[in-house]
């Protein structure tokens, strides 16, 4: 009788267990929790702030543990943040480079270390091949060839020379030679356009307002700006009103991002062409990193969907940024 009673105890308590198993086995699989390490090269503008916040916000939503980083404009901190996401053992690595070059040594660490690397919203020259495995962000080349574009139309009916001030951006950043070199290979076929003075600004409004100064001292009577930035061209026209000129009516201003405060300015007609940047990046950047950690197929480069709005758009039509 005992024995029966025991054999009995041992049945119900075995299939209590296999109840257990099936009920775990219909819940999704438990997976570790990915850790990403991403450098952002700072926050100098309100597109870098907007760039940064959609990552951080895209993070969260996607359960992905977030190691971020402000390198404060400076490759070296990039370089230092990059090499302790390696020493953390990070699943993936991503970073917004400052400029194209220097890269090499703590890519072939990552590299060594089989961590996978993402550039983010600009691109960098390497010596060596398969240092990083995938690019998300703009085609900076296009940006200023839509800049261009923009310019010869406006101007179609006016005589030359129509002279032209450009305000840069970060010295060899990808940003910068893509909207220098975009919007000279139009410019420079046309004989009537004179680009007569370039200055960086290192894409922040501060920089734009003392570029703006230079400008004016060096070439008072131009006809249009072109900033490779909203910051910066906002700054610029901070001077310029300050001078007595009327942005968007005494000089035609052109800018490239289409933020927030950037648009208001379109709005209000200070400025008169906007090639839009796109930072919300944040949701492929999260698919990009699961992709490459479950080894799936996903694209090695990725340019961002972008426009080009001017001061002939109905105000109602322009988009609204957070």
């Amino acid at each position: 009788m005992k024995k029966s009673i025991f054999s009995f105890f041992i049945i119900i308590c075995l299939s209590t267990l296999n109840l257990n198993s099936c009920a775990i086995k219909d819940e999704p699989e438990i997976q570790e929790r990915i850790v990403f390490g991403f450098s952002q090269l700072g926050d100098e503008s309100e597109w870098r702030t907007s760039s940064s916040n959609d990552i951080k916000r895209a993070a969260r939503q996607a359960g992905v543990q977030l190691i971020f980083e402000n390198a404060q404009q400076k490759q070296q901190n990039q370089i230092k943040a990059i090499r302790s996401f390696i020493l953390n053992g990070v699943d993936v690595i991503a970073f917004c480079p400052i400029v194209e070059e220097g890269w090499d040594n703590i890519l072939m660490e990552a590299k060594v270390a089989n961590i996978p690397v993402i550039l983010v919203d600009r691109t960098i020259k390497t010596k060596e091949e398969g240092l990083y495995c995938a690019s998300i962000g703009s085609d900076f080349y296009k940006e200023g060839i839509k800049a261009g574009k923009w310019m010869v139309t406006r101007f179609a009916k006016r005589k030359g020379p129509i002279k032209v001030a450009e305000i840069s951006g970060t010295i060899n950043s990808s940003p910068t030679i893509g909207r220098y070199e975009g919007v000279r290979e139009v410019l420079d076929n046309n004989s009537k356009f004179k680009t007569v003075i370039s200055i960086s600004g290192d894409f922040m409004r501060s920089k734009g307002k003392e570029c703006m100064e230079s400008i004016l001292k060096a070439a008072p009577d131009i006809d249009i700006l072109y900033a490779h930035n909203d910051d910066m061209a906002l700054g610029a026209i901070e001077i310029l009103e300050e001078h007595g000129i009327k942005p968007g009516k005494d000089i035609t201003i052109v800018s490239v991002d289409a933020q927030k405060s950037g648009l208001e300015a379109l709005k209000q007609g200070k400025i008169n062409c906007i090639v839009e940047c796109n930072p919300y990046v944040g949701d492929e950047l999260m698919d990009l990193v699961f992709k490459i950690v479950n080894r799936e197929p996903f694209s090695e480069v990725t340019y961002t969907e972008e426009k080009v709005f001017t001061d002939e758009d109905d105000i109602s039509t322009l988009p609204v940024r957070p």
